[in-house]
């Protein structure tokens, strides 16, 4: 049922009203909580202490003392803290060399130091820098220096050209050799320039001959016949075409006389 709503001026608002609790439900407690307590309790609890750690009190003669945590140069001794007073050290100075004594070698001294300030300066030694990010290595081994110009063999024909050459002059002079012998034996004959070119001609005419009738076969070659005859006449050109060529080229020609 729902409430009654009376207007601000009514009675009835001066009443009292009870009022309305809302009921929480209880909350949730795990289970497992007293034995995460106990755990948590050995494992932490252990480490802590109230107040400062208990430690070892210092004694009371170890106090700091003046100017003990200061830096001190290496090698000073109880001499160099009052120089102005009297050096009470037990510790003597070596004795003065005697005239007769050679002096010490390796040892550097003021005025060697002096020496090599003074001297000429080494030239730096020669590099190549290869990338953009400044990497270098010594010239010498970057093979930028002609190292090959200092070879004993330098400039000279191989070893294995020299024998092709020899044996390609050895080759030229037993052909010129053999074509003398079957020369002086009657054997070849040099053919005169006017014969040649007249073999050129008819070589020449025998061409255009093939070739003409090689021009007028049909397009289209069904018959086996028709295919054997255009085979003979492209060996046959090819042939003639190669003897052209050969007479062209060369102007001395010898043939045999049998």
């Amino acid at each position: 049922m729902s409430e009654v709503k009376y207007p601000p001026e009514s009675i009835y608002n001066i009443l009292p009203k009870e009022e309305s609790r809302i009921e929480k439900q209880p909350r949730y407690m795990s289970k497992f909580r007293p034995a995460v307590v106990q755990e948590s309790r050995l494992t932490k609890d252990a480490m802590r202490t109230m107040g400062p750690a208990k430690v070892e009190m210092p004694s009371t003669d170890k106090y700091l003392k003046k100017h003990s945590k200061e830096s001190k140069p290496l090698g000073a001794t109880e001499c160099s803290k009052d120089a102005h007073k009297t050096c009470t050290c037990t510790e003597k100075k070596p004795p003065v060399p005697a005239r007769t004594d050679n002096p010490l070698m390796g040892i550097h001294t003021k005025r060697d130091f002096i020496k090599t300030a003074t001297a000429v300066p080494k030239k730096p030694q020669p590099i190549c820098v290869d990338t953009s990010k400044g990497h270098k290595q010594p010239l010498e081994n970057s093979g930028l220096v002609p190292k090959y110009i200092k070879k004993t063999d330098y400039g000279k024909i191989p070893t294995y050209l020299q024998q092709r050459n020899d044996e390609k002059l050895r080759a030229e002079e037993e052909y010129n050799r053999f074509v003398k012998d079957q020369r002086e034996q009657g054997a070849l004959r040099r053919l005169p320039d006017e014969e040649r070119l007249a073999v050129l001609e008819n070589l020449k005419k025998d061409w255009d001959k093939l070739h003409h009738e090689y021009q007028s076969l049909p397009l289209f070659i069904e018959t086996m016949s028709q295919k054997a005859h255009k085979v003979r006449l492209e060996e046959e050109m090819k042939q003639l075409e190669k003897d052209i060529s050969l007479f062209e080229r060369f102007k001395t020609i010898y043939v045999s006389k049998h």
